[in-house]
């Protein structure tokens, strides 16, 4: 008997995105580039936030924070997918599977409500700039990513809790390319009504509730945009705020999709395709969404970049000499 509350089964076999030979090498080569550019885009953001003391604020706060839950989130499911496509038996034993799960639906969780404090600051910036200080003081914004870290980790906890208390018998096929809710819990052998129960109102809050706050944040923002007198500073802000509403509209409708629908074998591979729009294609955007479009961080990475060649400067003169 495996670890757990009754299970009988030691192991899973992950189906992958795939079952067809011929694809497997192209989506290992695809997968591992947009996992390469994800962690370098976030790492480098990251170190690039540390580095530079001028965005040591609100707004890179929430974005060190962002791209800290892109970098954790998709190093949960990639490596073990990317070996995968390189497998014949892509095997992984329920403890593993467990875990899988709840560092997920953790992370998961955790950027819905980064993403929505990240909304907030945009609307409080741009809609009540000389009230900016006071309401996205350090310890609103500390309050603000405790919160989303206590949302996800009690959401998790409910998850991964529900699923341990479920008995797998003999199927242990997951038509998943990772340990998701709803692919588990089509293996079950006993009852998952408790478990739809908590899907349901769960997810439902975690996608309904922050989606809708953050699309009225740039709907207010966007009121707001309309009043600017300069054509060039209007059309620059719509530039800057349709990018970020095409990547959260990604991240939660490819969400809605996988885990508001019914739930059969037809919907689990729509399910599956959707999946990899939030699981790997919104970390990988993203960095350049939030970043390479911003002065700040362009103006950062070219001081980080002088100062590098300064000191390898330095370093070859005192060889030299």
């Amino acid at each position: 008997m495996a670890p757990g509350n009754g299970s009988f089964v030691a192991e899973f076999i992950l189906v992958g995105l795939t079952d067809q030979p011929d694809l497997q090498l192209l989506l290992f080569f695809l997968f591992l580039v947009m996992y390469m550019v994800t962690v370098l885009g976030n790492f480098g953001l990251l170190t690039l936030i540390v580095l530079s003391s001028h965005l040591h604020t609100a707004t890179y706060f929430f974005l060190f924070n962002l791209s800290s839950i892109d970098l954790c989130y998709s190093s949960v499911f990639t490596p073990k997918m990317l070996v995968d496509f390189l497998s014949k038996k892509n095997m992984i034993s329920y403890m593993e599977c467990m875990t899988q799960l709840y560092f997920f639906c953790f992370f998961v969780v955790s950027e819905c409500y980064v993403l929505t404090s990240m909304a907030y600051d945009r609307y409080v910036a741009i809609c009540k700039p000389l009230l900016y200080n006071v309401a996205m003081s350090p310890k609103v914004c500390s309050s603000l990513m405790l919160g989303s870290y206590l949302m996800a980790f009690s959401d998790a906890m409910a998850h991964t809790g529900c699923m341990l208390r479920l008995t797998f018998c003999d199927a242990n096929s997951i038509n998943h390319y990772f340990c998701d809710i709803l692919p588990l819990l089509q293996l079950s052998c006993t009852s998952t009504y408790v478990n739809e129960l908590v899907v349901f109102i769960v997810v439902g809050i975690n996608i309904i509730v922050p989606s809708l706050t953050i699309f009225v944040f740039y709907g207010l923002i966007l009121s707001n945009i309309i009043q600017i007198c300069s054509t060039e500073g209007r059309s620059k802000a719509f530039s800057t705020c349709s990018s970020h509403i095409i990547a959260v509209s990604l991240f939660f409708g490819s969400g809605a999709i996988m885990y508001l629908k019914p739930s059969s074998a037809g919907s689990m591979h729509v399910g599956k395709i959707s999946s990899v729009f939030y699981t790997n294609v919104v970390p990988m955007m993203n960095p350049l969404i939030y970043s390479l479009r911003n002065k700040d961080v362009k103006l950062a990475l070219r001081k980080t970049l002088g100062r590098r060649k300064f000191w390898l400067e330095s370093m070859s003169l005192c060889r030299l000499s």
